[in-house]
């Protein structure tokens, strides 16, 4: 077994994990991400949800119920880690738009308003009313694409459809990346005559480029064009995990992909070490303290079996509705599911309450009480305690 050493590890490659990790790599930590594959991140919209509850997120937050993990980190910690994360992803060509003191709108793929905080500064011209003229621009063949929905809504809407040769996201996006292509296509695209203001286009204007090819369609088209962000698989989100992922390795972090977790080792009360499988070889990764940032059930930080919910790396206590008949809200599409606040306690330096680990701390959706979808607390929540965990971390080291 090969043995590596390391200040701090973190587990999970979500959004949080991510900005924890690279926030101590910038610290002149030796920190490394452990992870067992790609993380729900890659399915978003790729927009910084911060808390949708209001137009006003402070005033959102404020309003979350007593228990909720958000009220542990200030609005000073808040907004310097959005700032933080608005100068990141500028650096990596990939700039976000947006301000804390209010959230905005974003068309969806069905034509529906989604209120968020920050989004790509490709989705910077979405509309923030039905009643605007656009074009909307769908591709043959495309899937999880609804545009007669979204002009059903829009009385002063009209579309084009292009044969890219391809019909998914992934491939779309990828032909985009072609110069020789994106030249066809505008050549197509200025025959179509458009007058309406602005032009809309489903998520898929470039693998990496999409902010410098949506530019370049802006300049021959003289008007404002924005994405859609389509149903999973997400180009925003692959975009937004990618960038993300290229500068934790830019400021030294290092991430053993696709190396599960499928042990730990232990001595008083202190984590030691966890032990990964490669390749079917194990592997001991020691550490000093560590940051879990699984997700919750979907991203496979929870797991419930018939009368208990289980946490799945270090089985810390879980927080959740005592009554498994408490777990379900007799309306399916309910928003207080019971099982919804399921999730690891933690104190305010976001320490596993009742664990009898001292060295553990915890951030993302795996947090009890948070509520993702009720709240509209994503990205931005991941980011904002990803931040908070890791601080308290060093703090803990120190």
């Amino acid at each position: 077994m090969s043995v590596i050493e390391y200040d701090v590890i973190v587990i999970g490659a979500g959004t949080a994990g991510l900005t924890a990790t690279a926030w101590l790599a910038e610290q002149k930590l030796r920190v490394a991400l452990v992870t067992a594959g790609e993380p729900t991140a890659c399915l978003s919209t790729g927009c910084i949800d911060v808390c949708s509850r209001d137009d006003q997120p402070l005033a959102g937050i404020a309003g979350l119920p007593d228990g909720h993990p958000f009220h542990r980190v200030s609005p000073e910690m808040l907004g310097q880690s959005l700032d933080d994360f608005r100068q990141m992803m500028a650096d990596m060509d990939m700039p976000y738009k947006g301000a804390l003191e209010k959230n905005r709108r974003v068309l969806s793929a069905i034509g529906t308003f989604k209120n968020t905080c920050l989004v790509p500064a490709t989705m910077e011209a979405s509309p923030q009313s039905d009643d605007e003229r656009i074009h909307l621009i769908t591709f043959t063949g495309l899937k999880d694409f609804y545009p007669g929905y979204i002009l059903s809504r829009f009385p002063n809407a009209s579309f084009s459809s292009y044969d890219a040769g391809v019909s998914t996201t992934m491939g779309i996006a990828a032909n985009f990346e072609d110069s020789a292509f994106l030249e066809t296509f505008l050549l197509w695209l200025e025959r179509q005559k458009i007058r309406e203001d602005k032009i809309a286009f489903p998520a898929v204007l470039g693998l990496e480029s999409a902010f410098s090819v949506l530019k370049q369609i802006e300049s021959r088209l003289e008007r404002p064009v924005f994405e859609i962000p389509t149903l999973p698989p997400s180009m925003p989100g692959r975009r937004l995990f990618n960038a993300m992922k290229d500068h934790l390795r830019r400021r030294g972090g290092v991430i053993y992909w696709n190396w599960p977790v499928v042990g730990v080792e232990r001595s008083g009360r202190q984590i030691e070490a966890v032990t990964t499988e490669a390749q079917g070889r194990p592997n001991s990764l020691n550490a000093r303290a560590f940051i879990l940032s699984t997700g919750s059930f979907v991203g496979g930080g929870l797991y419930a079996k018939r009368d208990r919910i289980v946490e799945k790396v270090f089985d810390l206590p879980v927080f959740a509705p005592e009554n498994r008949d408490d777990w379900f809200d007799q309306d399916y599409f309910s928003m207080n599911h019971g099982i919804g606040q399921a999730g690891i306690a933690v104190d305010d330096a976001f320490c596993p309450t009742d664990s009898p680990w001292n060295n553990i701390f915890v951030c993302g959706s795996i947090l009890a009480r948070t509520e993702t979808l009720k709240n509209g607390c994503g990205h931005g929540f991941a980011i904002a305690t990803g931040r908070a965990a890791a601080r308290s971390c060093l703090e803990r080291l120190k």
